[in-house]
């Protein structure tokens, strides 16, 4: 059952969101609608500016605990073509307060440097992370999307796939051919079909939608790590979410797929009041957490 606060949530994303960008075409107008700072930070996190794989960034990591933090790659969501490492702290600063020690990508965007330079970008950043022991990697709408096909890349080059992989409302086909991108038009309090369709071309600027890298569906997930999946049951990319799960377990891989109802799109953000923000969180901490400790440990050499 929803909580009262996610039907509030709901219809408040519903009128300052929904409303101000259903029919706009303005990439730019769309872009200033993203980029808003609207939720606080978790206090005690260190949020540091920071640089790995020639990409900057920042870390967020927790005030005290242990040295020894496993390491986390968060890749924010915005269309392809909007928001920072630095909006997406009520998220990152979660994650850090639950022990990580988080690197959040400022990948590049669309249109100035569009499709492959962001799944460039985040390939370059999982190397560098992957080279220093084992990590895990997490990203929402978008991020989710690039956390993929930066797995996808990581296979194609040869580097350590991610311990686990927590995808929230993850694009993962833009080819737009998920059957809840018509069905849950009206329901989705946050997009309209149209409003994301004209983010496509503005992203691949002329390449093949149906290109794993930008629609990740179309990979072989034989071989990948376990993945968490959220999706709000209201989402227009609830079916991107839903038939990820059904391929990736059709491939054996260990899946874990839940569907919030009532929720809006990275509902994640409102961590600070939601409790299915900090439901949603809480649960990928421990299942990523969970999948690193599992990581067999090299025996030293004699």
């Amino acid at each position: 059952m929803a909580s009262l606060r996610a039907h509030l949530y709901d219809v408040a994303v519903r009128l300052a969101v929904k409303a101000r960008i259903g029919g706009q075409s303005d990439i730019a107008a769309i872009r200033r609608a993203f980029d808003r700072e609207t939720f606080p930070a978790p206090l005690g996190v260190a949020f540091t500016p920071g640089e790995l794989g020639g990409v900057a960034g920042e870390w967020a990591e927790g005030q005290g605990g242990p040295a020894e933090r496993p390491a986390l790659l968060y890749l924010h969501g915005g269309g392809f073509i909007a928001c920072s490492a630095r909006m997406y702290r009520p998220i990152t600063g979660h994650f850090a307060r639950a022990g990580f020690r988080v690197f959040a990508s400022d990948y590049r965007l669309a249109p100035e440097d569009p499709f492959p330079a962001g799944v460039e970008d985040c390939a370059a950043v999982w190397r560098a992370l992957a080279a220093r022991g084992p990590a895990a990697i997490a990203g929402d709408s978008a991020g989710g999307n690039l956390a993929l096909a930066a797995m996808v890349e990581a296979r194609r080059l040869g580097l350590p796939l991610p311990a686990a992989a927590a995808l929230f409302s993850p694009a993962t086909d833009l080819v737009g051919r998920s059957p809840s991108f018509r069905t849950n038009a009206k329901r989705d309090a946050m997009f309209r079909p149209e409003a994301l369709t004209r983010l496509v071309p503005a992203y691949l600027d002329g390449a093949d939608p149906a290109d794993p890298r930008a629609s990740p569906i179309e990979a072989d997930f034989s071989g990948f790590p376990p993945l968490l999946i959220h999706v709000g049951a209201r989402e227009i990319l609830r079916d991107d979410s839903l038939r990820l799960a059904d391929k990736a377990r059709a491939a054996g891989v260990p899946v874990s797929l839940t569907v919030f109802p009532v929720v809006p799109h990275a509902w994640q953000l409102a961590e600070s009041f939601l409790p299915e923000a900090q439901a949603s969180l809480s649960e990928a901490a421990v299942f990523l957490r969970r999948a690193l400790e599992a990581v067999p440990v090299p025996e030293a050499v004699a």
